[in-house]
């Protein structure tokens, strides 16, 4: 089932069907520990419709907050590595992806994300920017997983190469986060198989990559429960879980490029540079 956020209101998309949620707060259905069976119950209850999605979609958030967890890949290990050797907090990373506590971070408000279709920014004082294709959670208020959506973790790889330390100004800045276009909720986890696709587009195709779930080095359970361990979200939490796609170093986003990051089942996330 994939559950949309739209200019009239929640809609969820089943078996073709489109059914649109009247009377349902947005930041409810997200806290749903039973949102599944929630959802299921709505499509024996009700005549599906189409065209429902027609309007425009907004991003799937409402009141959460969105973290993302860091170097969960070995890819981004090294990318890391690579980034920061000349400011000698290459071996940081390293620690960090053996370790057994995660590296864990706040990565925007929800008023500062891009939703489908919207513009990302890149920050005028960075020099190296990139995009960062996430499976990303969505977490109710008690810990559950109801669902995944797609994250764009935009990232100033410049600034962040220079110190580690300046990791919050490579990572939080307007629009430098992008989620959606949906929240594909399930009752089972994701297969290992599962696929993440990053394309760049710049008039034509500059840059695709692909990698798949199963290289995440950390459960998400692990990962949720280090975020919860001594924090609450009263309206739930979105988390990006990470990148296994890294362009080559000598790649930079420049305005205009449209981004596309594809998880299947999920579907397609699509922002521009702004």
């Amino acid at each position: 089932m994939k559950l949309y956020k739209t200019s009239r209101g929640a809609v969820m998309v089943h078996d073709s069907q489109q059914y649109l949620l009247q009377g349902h707060d947005w930041d409810a259905l997200v806290n749903d520990d039973d949102l599944y069976n929630t959802l299921k119950k709505v499509t024996e209850n009700q005549a599906g419709k189409g065209s429902l999605l027609n309007g425009d979609l907004l991003a799937p958030i409402g009141n959460q907050e969105i973290w993302a967890a860091g170097v969960t890949y070995f890819r981004s290990k090294v990318g890391r590595q690579e980034e920061s050797k000349s400011s000698g907090g290459g071996d940081f990373y390293a620690r960090v992806y053996e370790a057994e506590r995660p590296e864990l971070f706040f990565k925007s408000a929800p008023f500062r994300a891009a939703g489908p279709g919207q513009g990302v920014r890149i920050r005028e004082d960075s020099t190296w920017d990139v995009p960062e294709p996430e499976l990303t959670l969505v977490i109710t208020k008690s810990g559950k997983i109801i669902g995944y959506t797609i994250g764009n973790d935009m990232s100033s790889r410049s600034i962040e190469g220079e110190n580690p330390l300046y990791l919050p100004q490579a990572k939080c800045y307007d629009r430098s986060a992008a989620v959606g276009p949906c929240i594909f909720v399930t009752d089972k986890p994701l297969p290992d198989e599962t696929s993440i696709t990053l394309e760049i587009y710049r008039g034509e195709k500059v840059f695709e990559g692909k990698t798949a779930i199963k290289q995440i080095r950390r459960s998400f359970r692990e990962l949720v429960a280090y975020l919860y361990r001594e924090m609450t979200f009263p309206n739930g939490c979105f988390l990006m879980t990470g990148t296994g796609i890294v362009p080559p170093n000598d790649f930079t986003l420049r305005k205009n490029d449209e981004i596309r990051i594809t998880i299947d089942p999920i579907g397609t996330l699509t922002n521009t540079v702004e």
